[in-house]
Formats: structure tokens, sequence, C-alpha cells
């Protein structure tokens, strides 16, 4: 399994970890039900919005896993609550869509804050739509948003003191893909 679904599929894991005490009861008993009556489900906090402009993807062509692309990070702008700064120009998106449009991301990139602070961004994540939608989306057209399921997990890490929060924490990502400009929202899982 690719490090990216790894990823994925340890956010995954963690959210079934944190099921409701009703379905922590329903699935262990008297036990279950005592255990799922302290856990809380988590609630997600917006961290920051990221735009980033991509280049004409890359298509190397179909091999045994799917047909494979490289998209380029050119350049971009982030902002939250507790941070911002630019997208450093660099980072890419490597891609495996399946013949049905199914895509499966692989995207890293460097977020650089105002304040100077280097942040290396892992972000796996899925994108999928009705077929018809995603040919129009891998084409390069526009695709209304509310289409198309996409959202990520990424890992963030960083030296910087201020920014260990987000090196600690689960995020989740949901995305929006335009013809030159990807738009991702970050949420903290808490």
């Amino acid at each position: 399994m690719p490090n990216a679904l790894r990823s994925l599929a340890a956010a995954l894991l963690l959210l079934a970890a944190t099921a409701s005490p009703a379905q922590t009861a329903d699935a262990g008993g008297e036990q279950g039900a005592a255990a799922g009556a302290l856990a809380q489900p988590p609630t997600l906090t917006f961290a920051f919005e990221m735009r980033v402009k991509v280049g004409v993807p890359l298509d190397l062509g179909e091999i045994p896993q799917g047909r494979r692309r490289i998209v380029d990070i050119q350049e971009g702008r982030f902002e939250g609550p507790e941070i911002s700064g630019r997208v450093v120009p660099g980072g890419a998106d490597w891609q495996l869509i399946q013949p049905d449009g199914f895509s499966q991301l692989d995207t890293r990139y460097t977020l650089e804050t105002d304040a100077g602070e280097l942040v290396y961004v892992q972000n796996a994540g899925v994108r999928h739509a009705p077929p018809e939608a995603m040919a129009r989306l891998n084409a390069g057209e526009t695709v209304a948003p509310d289409l198309v399921y996409f959202r990520t997990v990424p890992i963030f890490e960083t030296s910087a003191p201020r920014l260990q929060w987000m090196a600690r924490s689960v995020f989740v990502g949901v995305g929006e893909r335009f013809p030159d400009e990807v738009v991702v929202r970050f949420y903290r899982l808490e």
C-alpha cells in the first residue's frame, strides 16, 4: 500500500476509533457502553484555507496501477486564524487515475509562514464524481465543486515550536479543483 494511502487509512481508523457511544454500545455490550460513554464524537475546527496555482498535468499514460499524472504546484497562499503565508513553488501532486475517474492523490509541498517558518506537507487523498463529471474535470474543464468528492488527510512536519500543533494533530482537507487552481480547506480533528 503506498504511503499516501497508509496515511489516509490511519486517519479513517482514528475516526472509527472515535465512534459515537451508541455505536460502541452496540458493538461491545455493557463494557463497550461504559467505555463509549466517556468518548465524545470528534469535532472539526477550521485551521486554514490554501489556494494554489497548478500547472497543466504531465500525463505519463497507463501503468499497471492506473493512469499516472503529475501536476506541478506553481505558487499559492494560505490563511487561517493562527497561520498564514505562501505555498513554496516546486511541489507536485502525483495522481493515479482509474478508468472510471476515481483519483488517488499524493501531494507534497512546502508552506512558508509570513514569519518565515517552514512546514513540509504530505497530503494523501481521493477525488471522485460521476464518470461524466470526472471526465470533464480530468480534461481541465470547470465542474461544480458540489459534484466532486475531494477529501485529503495531510501530515505536517515542522521544526517551528509555534507550529507544533500542526505536527501533533490529525487534519482533514476538503478540496475543490478548478482548471488552473486548487482550493483546500483544512480542519483540525479535535
